[in-house]
């Protein structure tokens, strides 16, 4: 099986510090793979270079099979690649089916002149409503972002990510800033969306993490120190001693 994602020897430095310690990762089709580790572990740099935002100094990456290391972002978004953020990176002054029809569209590969006519597309705004309703955001589709709640922003900028037809979804943090309720609830949808979609979850809530996980990886001053399934990480000392500190469990 050809992994959706296949990270060989990343390495990333700035000046003196290493952020990122030959790193190699996989994610294969249909899993959401977990990437977990402390504050300043150096999760969100290594999504970055995953998404071409940083240019990794050492190693490569594979998409389906497919070299993208030298790719620019826009490059590597057309080919499957999108990503959410821990916080929300969406048009606060368009409403919710606005930002959707645009991701459409860019993803269709039109320029930005068509920004002004976005609303008058029936087949695209249709088509974006179909991303709004598989993230519960249906009934939502008039309003401005400005005026949505936290949560909801989190399921537009989930919806927006879906609208580009990714390969590979990164996930930011998608629960930072959520209530219990509203976390149970993105842990469904993300359940809901495995078979469409491959996912990179990189979470804190540890509660989402063994609910979703097929495979953990955990990240510590930007090296991997252990893959596993949810049990084998839980199980393992090296993982409650670097995450957690002696004696600490994972719970």
């Amino acid at each position: 099986m050809t992994p959706v994602l296949n990270v060989k020897g990343m390495v990333k430095r700035f000046g003196g510090l290493l952020a990122t310690d030959h790193v190699d990762i996989t994610v294969n089709p249909g899993e959401i793979h977990a990437l977990i580790g402390p504050n300043g572990a150096g999760k969100t740099t290594l999504i970055s270079q995953l998404m071409g935002e940083l240019r990794q100094n050492e190693g490569t990456i594979e998409l389906d099979g497919v070299p993208i290391t030298s790719l620019p972002t826009a490059k590597r978004v057309s080919m499957g690649l999108a990503r959410t953020f821990q916080i929300t990176c969406l048009l606060p002054d368009y409403t919710v089916l606005d930002n959707v029809a645009i991701a459409i569209q860019v993803r269709q590969g039109h320029s930005f002149r068509f920004w002004g006519n976005v609303r008058h597309a029936q087949e695209l705004r249709q088509s974006a409503r179909g991303f709004l309703d598989a993230v519960g955001l249906g009934d939502r589709a008039g309003e401005l972002v400005a005026n949505l709640s936290h949560g909801e922003q989190k399921q537009l900028e989930l919806a927006v990510a879906l609208a580009t037809k990714p390969r590979l979804l990164l996930l930011d943090e998608p629960m930072a800033g959520l209530g219990h309720v509203e976390s149970q609830q993105m842990i469904e949808m993300l359940r809901g969306l495995r078979n469409q979609v491959s996912m990179l979850l990189v979470e804190h809530d540890m509660e989402a993490v063994f609910a979703l996980a097929d495979r953990i990886s955990v990240l510590v001053y930007g090296r991997i120190i252990a893959t596993g399934t949810v049990d084998e990480i839980r199980d393992n000392p090296e993982v409650r001693t670097a995450y957690l500190g002696e004696g600490d469990e994972l719970c």
